[in-house]
């Protein structure tokens, strides 16, 4: 820092005598030379300049770069700015680290730009963490007017669910081209005894699979003229953060709860290969005990933990013995992981007032992504285009299967 501070105090003296040569009517032969010279220094030392702002930002990214970071690639990823990434495609000048990550994730795909709009490919890391419609405007406070002011700080977020199921170790699997096959081997040759002499009893070994194929999750925005010239601040966080949750927080439902049908991914607990275990509806830790036996009696071994809701969290907290004392969440769920969100349905059973108490290995959770986010960017769409703005419709190629189907039980509570 201190030989940066140096040089730009070299460049400021230097560009004050070349102010001081400029402001005179003519130049003398070598005043003219000077001013030369004092033009090729300030240019050395801007290059200078560059330099140690590039070490002085890569030296504080290492420094604050996260254990579980994605090392070089997750430190280029910060400085993305998906605000300029959709200024420059309006533009058509998209350059710089966006432009490279566009080009990157676009390779040998279909180029959508057109008369229907403008295609921008999105790091799926940037945006992710159901079909939704809103209109941002200046003119409207809550539409986005509060984002707009002279000194504008980060956009408060919303209050969001918690998205469990990567959390939980669901395995994720990114740039997948074509529809995917995963064989499962489902059943193992026999053994038997033999007297001497005697042959051996032939048995074979089966095997069976489950699929995966892209399925399109969407979201859309409205955003006005202004709101894209006035708030980059705003821009940033709608796109990165509300957007991308959007299409995270739709994927993370289908893991659950999606229905397989219109257009779905096939979630946990509509899966038939899932088994669903008979709460004791006197005695909480007995039904915990059952789905961890579930799992037991067919030999499932990993990283297992509970997944449920809210309302169940709650239920379990106000649980007493005999003694009036309450239990430990510890005791409850048998020292086992338990997760809370309100993605977790609870509006099961005949009168729609159970919720779900899911126990799992959840490595065998698969999440497969077929695509970057892919932005398609519409200026050119009636309602928008006689006003400057814009519509954005955000898409995610993704589904998600059960590899064993044994590795997961729940109940309804």
């Amino acid at each position: 820092m201190k030989k940066l501070i140096e040089l730009r105090e070299q460049r400021a003296a230097k560009v004050t005598e070349m102010r001081n040569l400029h402001n005179k009517e003519t130049l003398a032969d070598n005043e003219e030379q000077r001013f030369k010279a004092l033009e090729t220094e300030v240019e050395t030392i801007d290059r200078q300049i560059g330099r140690e702002e590039r070490m002085a930002a890569f030296e504080r990214e290492t420094s604050a770069e996260a254990v579980n970071d994605n090392g070089e690639y997750g430190r280029e990823l910060r400085s993305y700015s998906l605000a300029a990434a959709v200024s420059g495609a309006l533009s058509g000048r998209l350059n710089g680290r966006e432009a490279e990550v566009h080009q990157e994730l676009s390779r040998g795909r279909e180029n959508r730009s057109g008369a229907n709009g403008i295609h921008l490919a999105v790091p799926s890391e940037i945006l992710l963490g159901r079909t939704e419609t809103r209109e941002q405007s200046v003119g409207t406070a809550t539409a986005g007017g509060y984002t707009v002011a002279t000194q504008l700080s980060a956009v408060a977020d919303r209050f969001r669910p918690s998205l469990k199921v990567e959390g939980m170790g669901a395995t994720v699997l990114r740039g997948l081209t074509g529809f995917l096959d995963l064989p499962n081997m489902i059943g193992s040759g026999t053994t038997s005894w033999v007297a001497e002499g005697g042959n051996a009893a032939r048995s074979a070994v089966t095997f069976g699979k489950v699929s995966m194929a892209p399925k399109t999750i969407t979201g859309e925005y409205g955003l006005t003229r202004r709101l894209m010239l006035q708030s980059d601040e705003a821009m940033e966080t709608i796109l990165r953060r509300d957007l991308g949750l959007m299409l995270a927080q739709g994927l993370d439902h289908a893991a659950i709860a999606g229905t397989g049908a219109d257009n779905q991914p096939l979630g946990l607990l509509q899966n038939t290969a899932v088994a669903e275990i008979a709460a004791d509806a006197d005695d909480f830790a007995s039904t915990t005990a059952d789905l961890i036996a579930a799992l037991e009696m067919d030999d499932v071994t990993g990283t297992t933990g509970f997944l449920t809701n809210p309302t169940v969290m709650n239920t379990c907290r106000k649980l007493k013995d005999a003694d009036g004392h309450s239990f430990a969440m510890a005791e409850l769920f048998h020292n086992n992981r338990v997760e809370s969100s309100t993605q977790v349905p609870a509006d099961l059973g005949d009168n729609e007032d159970k919720s779900a108490l899911i126990y799992g290995q959840w490595g065998e959770l698969y999440l497969g992504y077929w695509s970057a986010v892919d932005i398609l960017i519409n200026p050119y769409h009636p309602d928008v285009a006689s006003n400057g703005g814009a519509l954005l419709h955000a898409f995610l190629d993704a589904d998600v299967t059960v590899r064993h189907g044994e590795a997961f039980a729940y109940a309804e509570v």
